[in-house]
This record gives C-alpha cells, structure tokens and sequence, in this order.
C-alpha cells in the first residue's frame, strides 16, 4: 500500500493506494521528509481525515455549485432562500479552496458582516448555511475537517418579536381590503402563518365543530413538519366568521382574492404594509407573521401555561415557544415572592388567632 524509494537522480520517491485503488506519489530530496510525508497521509487515511489530493483543489465556489445541485430536491421557496445564502458565500470565500477557509475567516467575515449593518439572525442564519455546506464536503470526503463551529459561530441576536395591541388588531383588520380581512383573524386568533393561512382549504375548517387543520401551505405543498398539521381549536364566533367568508367569496381556499383565486402570500403582505400605515403605532417592520405574537401574548396573559402555548402555536418544542416568548410569562420574581408571602401570612393569621383565643 506505501512504500519509500530512492530514484536514480538521488531524490526519494514516496508512494501509496488511496482506498479507491489510485496510486498518488511525492518526491523528496531527503527520506525522513518522504516518510513524514507518507506516515502523515497514512494517519489521515486510517482516522477519516484523508483527502484525495485533487479534491483538495476544489474552490468554494465548485463545491456551492454541486452542493446546490443535490440540495434542489427541496421545496422551491427553500432553495431560493440557499442560493440567496450561497451567492453572500461565494462573494467572500469563492475563489479559496475549501481547505483554506480557516475559522478565524470565518468569524472576519461575520464581523464584516455585521459592520456592514446586516441583521444579527441573518448573519447567524448565512453562518449556519456555510456550516451546512462545509459539513457535507466533509462528509463527501473534499475536506478534513469544517472551519465552522460554535467559537465561529455569532450570535443569533435578541431580537423580541413586535407584539400589537388588541386595538391594533382590530384597526388593522378594519383598514384591510374587505376579502382579506379573514386573514388577521387567521393569523391573531388562529395563529396561521402566512403561507398556511393563503394555503387553508375550505376542506380543512369544521366549521360545526370549530376546529381548523391546516394541511397544506400555499400554494398546495405540504406542510414543513408534522407540528404544523396540529388541528387548532376556535370559538363558534370565529367559525361563523370564517363560514360568512366561504359564502361572500366562494372558492376552494379560505382567502381569495375577490375572484374566487387562491390569495397569494405577497399579495396578503402587500395588503398588510399598506393597512399598518393607517393604524398608529404599528411599526414599519410590522408583518403578517406578527399576528401569531399577538396571539402567544393573549394565551399568556389568559394564564396559559408554556406547554398550551406550544401547542396552539404548533411549535416543535417548548425551547422554540420560551426562546421566542419565554419574556412575556409573568416574572419569576414577583410569583416566588406571591408564594412565600401566602405561607407567611397564613402563619402570621394562625398566630394572631391562637393570641386572640388565650386572651
């Protein structure tokens, strides 16, 4: 498999077979360096580190392009958002091979990033993309080990979500085009997101029974995840609202646009940039999205408990619901201190009593 020897020029030959069964060769003037060499490619080959020398060429920008070939099996609106990531990638690491990004280029380049004003979950979200693409060349065998780790990654902000009021709500819902208002009772009461709510069937409302289940996102592709098809329960109130809407504009989705077509998601956002104008207070970043936060801060301020909220938001895990709203429970302080209090009190009570009794 290796073997060292000394060419008729007087330099050292080192040679071995790669697992492929491809001969790979170096010259040397000196045979400790040869062996180094060779003892060095061994380790690599028996730890999983090996690269096949010609792999090792491979720029960033080669790697993007076949990384991206495999990752568009995926949804269409997913694979956009990873060109959108790869060309921010290929923009700073393209022309360097893949083992020359070194982690602490890594972190410059994250720190350029922010310095350039881009947002802290973005910055975050374009670092996850390059540790996704580097993890798989190193699973593909074109790199030993990834640049990309928790000391390079940034911080994914701290950002809290915009919570409007229940007046805001309602003022936005009543300066909404007449046929999409449905869709902030979708969003604040049922707390749809904006794909789910354009992609809600008729089919899948029980308008008897009061229970929603969503099935598919817009226009009609599955679901991201099995949480997200948790059926969600509504007041009769709203389900006669959303019947009352069936019957004004039929279709075979929920929200159309007037004309019995399935209501788009830029069309809906565009309706709600140009509605939150006309409602005071509600901020220029105000979006769709941001009616599922004012329905978290109602089940919280009703007293829900962390779990009730997962569920009614659908969320994977309680850790995604407390990250995002984990701010809005009442303080630990003030209930830690309510329930000492009560133990106090009802001791102090017993003491005055027993006092009272013996005079």
């Amino acid at each position: 498999m290796a073997s060292i020897a000394k060419r008729p020029d007087g330099r050292w030959r080192a040679r071995y077979r790669d697992a492929a069964g491809m001969e790979h060769s170096k010259h040397f003037a000196r045979k400790i360096d040869a062996q180094r060499w060779l003892d060095e490619t061994t380790a690599a080959v028996v730890t999983g580190t090996y690269v096949d020398p010609k792999n090792a060429k491979t720029t960033v920008k080669q790697w993007c392009d076949t990384w991206l070939v495999g990752y568009g099996s995926r949804r269409s609106s997913t694979v956009r958002q990873a060109k959108v990531h790869v060309a921010q990638i290929e923009a700073e690491f393209g022309n360097m091979t893949l083992a020359a990004v070194r982690p602490s280029a890594v972190k410059a380049w994250t720190v350029k990033l922010l310095d350039a004003g881009k947002k802290p979950s973005y910055v975050y979200a374009l670092h996850g993309r390059l540790a996704q693409i580097m993890g798989d060349a190193v699973h593909d065998g074109l790199l030993a080990k990834s640049p990309c780790s928790r000391r390079t990654s940034p911080g994914s902000g701290s950002q809290r979500p915009f919570v409007a009021t229940t007046e805001q709500i309602w003022a936005l819902h009543d300066v909404m085009p007449t046929e999409m208002r449905m869709a902030i009772l979708l969003g604040a009461f049922v707390g749809l997101r904006t794909a789910e709510a354009c992609g809600l069937r008729v089919a899948d409302v029980d308008f008897m029974r009061g229970i929603v289940s969503p099935a598919v996102q817009y226009p009609a592709l599955p679901l991201k995840t099995e949480t997200s098809k948790t059926a969600i329960p509504i007041p009769a109130r709203l389900a006669l609202d959303l019947a009352a809407q069936v019957e004004r504009w039929p279709g075979e989705t929920l929200l159309t646009s007037g004309h019995g077509e399935q209501l788009a998601p830029w069309a809906l956002e565009r309706a709600v940039r140009a509605a939150r104008a006309k409602v005071k207070g509600l901020p220029d970043g105000f979006r769709f999205h941001d009616c599922r936060h004012y329905l978290a801060s109602l089940l919280i301020n009703a007293g829900m408990d962390v779990k009730v909220v997962q569920a009614r938001l659908r969320h994977a895990s309680a850790k995604t619901t407390l990250d995002t709203y984990g701010h809005m429970w009442p303080d630990s302080d003030d209930r830690t201190r309510t329930a000492v209090a009560s133990v106090l009190d009802a001791r102090a009570d017993l003491v005055r009593t027993k006092e009272a009794s013996m005079n």
